[in-house]
C-alpha cells in the first residue's frame, strides 16, 4: 500500500513537530520516522498524543517489559508490521527475549500473571471487551492504577495500529 498521507517535512509539520520527528528518526537510526512525520501533520494534536502515549510508555506505572508485552501482543494481533518492527527492538532493549516474543505471539508458556495480561489484551483487541473471569484473573496481580493503565495502553496501541493501517504509514528503511 502506498501512503495515503505522505510524511511531511518542515513546512508541513512546523518547527516543533519537525524537530520531534528528526529526533525520532535519529533514535531509530533512519532518515525519517514515518509515524511522527505523518502524525505530526496534525500540529498541536500530535504533541498532545505524544504526551499521552509517553505517559503510558515509557513513563507509565507498568514495568517496561510488561508495557512492551502489551504493545507487542496488540501489534501481533492486529498484524501491524510497523508497530511490531519498532516494538520488537524496544522490547528487546526492555529485556524481552526471543523466547518471550514467541510466547507473546502464540500466547502460551507464561506464568499466571503474564497469561492473565495476555488474555486481557487479546480480548480487548479481538472483542473490544473483557470478560469478568479474565478481569478477575488480571486484578489478582495488578492494582487499580495499573489495571486502568493496561486498558489504556492496549487500546492506545490498537487505535494507533488502525491509524497506521488507514493512513498507509510504511516502515522505515534502516
Amino acid at each position: 500500500m502506498t501512503p495515503r498521507v505522505t510524511p511531511g517535512g518542515l513546512r508541513q509539520l512546523g518547527p516543533i513537530n519537525y524537530a520531534i520527528a528528526r529526533i525520532g528518526a535519529k533514535a531509530i537510526r533512519a532518515d525519517d520516522m514515518h509515524l511522527f512525520s505523518t502524525l505530526g501533520r496534525t500540529k498541536r494534536l500530535f504533541v498532545g498524543w505524544l504526551g499521552y502515549s509517553g505517559m503510558l510508555m515509557p513513563f507509565g506505572a507498568l514495568k517496561r517489559s510488561e508495557s512492551e508485552t502489551v504493545i507487542v501482543r496488540v501489534a501481533h494481533l492486529r498484524g501491524s508490521t510497523y508497530e511490531l518492527g519498532h516494538h520488537r527492538r524496544i522490547g528487546a532493549r526492555a529485556g524481552l527475549t526471543d523466547t518471550q516474543f514467541e510466547r507473546i505471539f502464540d500466547g502460551s508458556g507464561w506464568d499466571d500473571r503474564s497469561a492473565a495480561l495476555l488474555d486481557v489484551v487479546t480480548e480487548l483487541v479481538d472483542e473490544k471487551a473483557v470478560t469478568d473471569e479474565s478481569w478477575a484473573r488480571l486484578a489478582a496481580f495488578y492494582d487499580e492504577r495499573r489495571l486502568v493503565e493496561i486498558v489504556m495502553l492496549a487500546t492506545n496501541y490498537d487505535g494507533l495500529a488502525t491509524a497506521i493501517d488507514v493512513l498507509g504509514i510504511q516502515p522505515e528503511r534502516q
